[in-house]
Order: structure tokens, then C-alpha cells, then sequence
């Protein structure tokens, strides 16, 4: 059986650095799409925007097909990478990490940089509460009404509730389902005669 799971961070988390005078401040939020890292993003500028520098790195997608990584002006390599690396080491997608500096008056050099970015990150994620999740499918079944007792023990016999429930002579309902289990509850609804099902997005 594949794997239909993946690991997320549960609600937002912070960290410190400190090093020679600077300070690195970082904030890990989890989030769903690209509109939700533009708001964190424009927030944690706006809130500290005497900071020198605001990097950050994002993975996006239970597969993890989206991500992103920036310096802001931060010596190429030194500041998105280390905190993106940090997103891969704990295995999370789903999450955003912004880290924060506020220059001391004493350059730390690549190699400090480095570091400095890359332990903020980690100890934000280890002051998150990690969350497994799995990757769902959602289906709307159609059904007319003498054929609820069955849509219903179906639904039972996978263990999921059903939702956004319309009852007449012609009904429907809603449900999510782990995607491992996806095709084999579709084939048991498809052999019901009398309802349909559809996947929707």
C-alpha cells in the first residue's frame, strides 16, 4: 500500500539565535496555499520593519511540488537554503519558516550565516507540535432515497461521516477518505445500483 500521509506543523511556532550582537527571529506557520505566505510574509515585514533582513523558505503540497526559498538580500545560499533545509530534515511540507535578523555590527561571514539561519529555523520547529495528516479525496454521492439505509452503512463500514447531507426523493451527500482507501470505496458505490458518485476538487 502507498503512502497517502504527511507531516505539517499544527498551529504557529517560534525560535531564537543569537550570535555576535545579531539576533534571529523565526516564525514557522503552517498553511494550505501561496495567498496565505504572502500574508505572513507582508505581516512579519510589517511588524518588524526595522529588521535588516526577513528570509524565508516554504514547502507547499501533500507531495511537496511546491516550495520556494529567499535571501533578501542575505549573501546567496546563507539564508532561504539553510531554513528550507531545515522544512526537508523534519520532514514537513504544509509550512512556512520566516527568519528575522537584526544586525549586530559584526559580520558573521557564509559560514555563520549559515548557521545562524539554519539553527533559528530548527528551534522554531522544535517548539511546534508536528501533525501527521493524510492526503484525502472528496466525493459527492447521489442516491435516491430508498437506497440511504446502504449509502449510509457504506460510509460506516470505511469509517467516514458524511457531509452537506440534501434529503428528498432525490438525495446527496459529501465525505472525505484517506486516498489508500479512495478506490475501493469509488468501486463499492459504483456497483450500488441506483447511486452515483463523483469526485470534487
Amino acid at each position: 500500500m502507498f503512502d497517502d500521509t504527511y507531516r505539517t506543523i499544527a498551529s504557529p511556532a517560534e525560535g531564537i539565535y543569537k550570535e555576535k550582537g545579531s539576533k534571529f527571529l523565526a516564525f514557522a506557520f503552517p498553511i494550505q496555499n501561496l495567498a496565505e505566505v504572502k500574508e505572513h510574509l507582508e505581516s512579519i515585514r510589517k511588524k518588524y520593519f526595522d529588521a535588516r533582513h526577513h528570509c524565508y523558505a516554504y514547502i507547499l503540497g501533500p507531495y511537496k511540488d511546491a516550495f520556494r526559498v529567499n535571501d533578501d538580500g542575505e549573501p546567496s545560499g546563507t539564508g532561504g537554503k539553510p531554513i528550507y533545509g531545515q522544512l526537508l530534515s523534519f520532514d514537513l511540507t504544509n509550512t512556512l519558516i520566516i527568519v528575522v535578523r537584526y544586525f549586530g555590527g559584526i559580520k558573521l561571514g557564509v559560514s555563520g550565516l549559515i548557521n545562524a539561519y539554519r539553527t533559528a529555523a530548527r528551534d522554531a520547529l522544535d517548539h511546534a507540535l508536528i501533525e501527521e495528516r493524510t492526503i484525502d479525496h472528496h466525493y459527492r454521492v447521489c442516491y435516491e432515497y430508498p437506497m440511504m439505509n446502504q449509502v449510509m452503512r457504506l460510509l460506516k463500514e470505511y469509517d467516514t461521516l458524511p457531509r452537506n447531507l440534501q434529503f428528498s426523493m432525490d438525495c446527496s451527500l459529501e465525505f472525505s477518505i484517506r486516498q489508500s482507501l479512495s478506490t475501493r470505496i469509488y468501486d463499492d458505490f459504483i456497483h450500488l445500483r441506483g447511486v452515483t458518485i463523483e469526485e470534487i476538487f
